[in-house]
């Protein structure tokens, strides 16, 4: 066993998530590298989504509650004028609307009522479980579930570029936040519906993407 090369204090990771990857695959990849069983992760970033997901290992794993707390920082792409029963790409396209009417103007405006606290609705298509089930297994059946909203923080939310019917945004929010929450309220706010394109998430509290490593880096890392 690798063991002996943890330190007994344990160890923080900052991993940068491939693309169609789940947060647990990174775990289960790592454990199989690292030939550790104590590890976990910091908060889930969806499949679709890349970039900063902060792992525990050993001892640090008793941490984990408190990086889950810290603010996040994100990076993202949303579409106007289509909308998928997940928000984003991972389920198909069940509606279409005409964005040719909206001005950058019109786009602006909006962002003001996403800014600070909101009441938030989180997606279906969400690990948040409802009588011991995951909510997504109960979408995927086609059960409608009612999700009570609930209370998060725009720290920032700042549209950076508008290219229609795209729209790139930058957003540092709360525990909790949910960002294709963000897309689809917009997306409705405007009447044309959304879907988030790309999600980076770029920080958590003071860990930066900048520092993180892709599993690929960090697998060839160790095997060296």
């Amino acid at each position: 066993s690798d063991m002996h090369t943890f330190p007994e204090e344990g160890v923080v990771l900052l991993i940068d998530k491939d693309y169609q990857w789940t947060s647990f695959d990174v775990i289960r990849k790592l454990r199989k590298i690292l030939k550790i069983k104590k590890i976990g992760h910091a908060g889930t970033l969806d499949p679709l989504a890349t970039g900063l997901l902060i792992v525990c290992c050993g001892k640090k794993t008793k941490e984990i509650q408190q990086f889950m707390a810290l603010e996040k920082e994100y990076t993202g792409t949303m579409v106007l004028g289509k909308t998928t029963p997940s928000f984003d790409l991972e389920t198909t396209f069940d509606s279409e609307s005409d964005t040719s009417h909206l001005a950058p103007g019109d786009i602006m405006n909006v962002v003001p009522h996403f800014t600070g606290m909101l009441q938030q609705i989180p997606p279906v298509y969400s690990a948040i479980k409802i009588d011991g089930s995951p909510v997504y297994k109960k979408a995927r059946k086609g059960i409608d579930v009612e999700l009570e909203p609930r209370s998060v923080e725009a720290k920032l939310f700042e549209i950076t570029e508008i290219d229609l019917p795209e729209i790139h945004f930058r957003l540092v929010c709360s525990k909790g936040f949910y960002v294709r929450s963000l897309v689809r309220d917009v997306g409705n706010t405007l009447g044309v519906g959304a879907y988030l394109k790309t999600l980076v998430r770029t920080r958590i509290g003071e860990f930066r993407l900048d520092d993180a490593k892709t599993i690929e880096q960090l697998g060839s890392e160790i095997i060296a």
